[in-house]
């Protein structure tokens, strides 16, 4: 996604959803999550992440149609498996198009997609994305099952739930590191690019990083929080810095 050479094909994908949360409390036109996703690539990001809820609680329609036109890094459009959002990612045309479950109810996402479970009416979404131009990223969790699922939908990319590995500790979390480690091996065995994202930060980013077969790690909630205290372009320089160190 970048033309800047990264140390074995690292890439850092930014999402500026919560700088869209922060502007919406208050209704006004600030802060500005394109200047966010200016600001981010400025300071070494591959690509910026969005997700359009259907709930519109953060990212708008507006923000999509400006990130597609004012980015000069790729747009990756977070995306439930609708029809609404369907036509929305096929007017825009994002470099990329990460399906996601989304609960009207929840805070954040809370889980990975069951693309074993919702095959049929996955196929559909990915094959409609991907014959548009569209890279077709699966949220799924670092599950044997699921990536099969992913393999046998023809879907070209997998972003494994980090959530769980973020919320362990101890020999937990080196189990739960495992099975990421496991599942990315798995789907680079199958020919699928692996991903990684969600409860990501300064102290739990190596290990993940650290997995050769994964290439890029999706980062926001974390990177906007520490924004408020060092600025945006600081808080993605030491991510830069931390992922590159662990390669």
């Amino acid at each position: 996604m970048s033309e800047t050479p990264r140390p074995n094909a690292l890439r850092l994908g930014v999402n500026i959803d919560h700088v869209a949360t922060v502007r919406n409390a208050r209704g006004a036109g600030y802060p500005d999550p394109v200047r966010a996703g200016l600001l981010a690539a400025k300071a070494g990001a591959d690509g910026i992440t969005a997700h359009l809820r259907e709930d519109r609680r953060h990212i708008t329609d507006a923000d999509i149609a400006r990130l597609s036109a004012e980015l000069p890094v790729p747009l990756n459009f977070e995306m439930a498996a609708t029809e609404e959002m369907l036509g929305i990612a096929l007017r825009h045309r994002p470099n990329a198009a990460c399906i996601v479950p989304e609960k009207r109810e929840e805070r954040t996402t809370e889980g990975g997609l069951d693309a074993a479970g919702s095959f049929d009416r996955l196929r559909d979404f990915v094959a409609r994305l991907g014959d548009s131009g569209i890279r077709v990223s699966l949220f799924i969790e670092p599950d044997e099952r699921q990536v099969e699922a992913a393999v046998r939908l023809g879907a070209p990319v997998v972003e494994f739930h980090t959530g769980h590995y973020a919320e362990l500790d101890g020999d937990a979390r080196s189990v739960e590191l495992g099975r990421v480690a496991a599942a990315a091996a798995l789907a680079a065995k199958n020919g699928i690019e692996s991903h990684a994202g969600h409860g990501l930060t300064y102290d739990n980013v190596q290990p993940i990083a650290a997995i050769p077969q994964i290439c890029e790690l999706n980062i926001g909630h974390f990177l906007v929080g520490e924004a408020i205290f060092t600025g945006l372009e600081a808080s993605v320089k030491q991510m830069r810095a931390l992922m590159d160190a662990a390669r």
